[in-house]
């Protein structure tokens, strides 16, 4: 048996592209031969895993699941849109949903968790799913919405298989009141969601850093109109209030009737089902959002290839 040096897992990465502990694993596996390491890492997958990591996966789907109290949604990326209609990968992203459903929404806790009909974890069998597809994906992000009462409803937008899509949105009612009819109005306002995109959930839990940075900027245009103080005082509180309709959910015009406000919503639906009603969270998850997509020139591209 050869010493397993760390010379030699060097060489090994080099010739792969796998990861250091992958390397030295594949080497004690093959008592440090490292032609059968090189093969005993393409056999897993890793070698060809690796040498794709590190492209841009921006394309992908969002999978959201529910099950009556509980939901998730998850974001699982690959690099091209063509995978989004590959079967085997719509089966990964919707097999991984139904485990964060089980285990929790911590990605790691997630990678690590059996994926279920396989003698494998969640993070190898997307690993084999690369080595299987050929390109890089990227089990990238997870949110949980749960209520002790009542229902968690999703809407996917763009869907292309049950629960996969572009959008993935889910909102949790909390409710004695007909789970039905919850579903009903939850779907809705998950609709609502889905197209007015809030950033908050109420005026309390605006982020003080961003309510600040906005104030800021409205009194100094405010100023700029030359009013008396008391004046702009009153200006920049109206505009903190538009402010505020235009970012929190509850303070928003519901899309679906272009005049309530979905606490208003929420209110009529308590008076209706005989028991209060309250929106308790909500999460949207768009596909490849805040990842930065490298932008091509196709037309020097292809004057590269032909040395040009």
């Amino acid at each position: 048996m050869a010493e397993i040096t760390a010379s030699l897992v060097k060489e090994l990465r080099e010739k792969t592209g796998a990861g250091m502990m992958d390397c030295k694993k594949a080497l004690g596996e093959t008592a440090g031969d490292l032609e059968a390491a090189i093969d005993w890492l393409r056999k897993k997958g890793l070698a060809a895993a690796a040498k794709k990591a590190g492209r841009v996966a921006a394309e992908g789907l969002v999978c959201v699941a529910t099950d009556g109290a509980k939901g998730v949604a998850v974001e699982v990326n690959a690099e091209t849109d063509f995978v989004a209609r590959n079967e085997a990968f719509q089966g990964f992203v919707s097999t991984v949903a139904k485990v964060a459903l089980t285990v929790g929404d911590d990605i790691e806790v997630i990678k690590k968790a059996a994926y279920p009909g396989e003698s494998r974890t969640v993070e190898e069998q997307l690993t084999h799913l690369i080595s299987t597809i050929g390109e890089n994906m990227n089990l990238r992000r997870s949110h949980t919405v749960a209520v002790s009462q009542g229902v968690v409803a999703s809407y996917v937008h763009s869907q292309i298989a049950p629960g996969l899509g572009k959008i993935g949105c889910l909102v949790g009612l909390e409710s004695a009141g007909n789970p039905a009819r919850l579903a009903e109005v939850g779907k809705q306002i998950a609709m609502h969601v889905a197209a007015a995109s809030p950033l908050f959930l109420n005026v309390e839990s605006v982020d003080t850093s961003a309510l600040d940075r906005e104030r800021a900027v409205l009194t100094e245009q405010a100023a700029a109109s030359g009013k008396p103080a008391a004046v702009i005082e009153k200006m920049v509180e109206g505009r903190v209030r538009k402010y505020y309709e235009e970012v929190c959910l509850l303070e928003q015009i519901f899309v679906i009737d272009q005049e309530s406000k979905i606490s208003k919503v929420l209110e009529n639906l308590g008076k209706e089902l005989g028991s209060p009603v309250k929106l308790t969270g909500f999460a949207r998850m768009a596909l490849g959002a805040g990842i930065e997509k490298e932008e091509k020139d196709f037309a020097a591209e292809v004057a590269a290839q032909l040395g040009q």
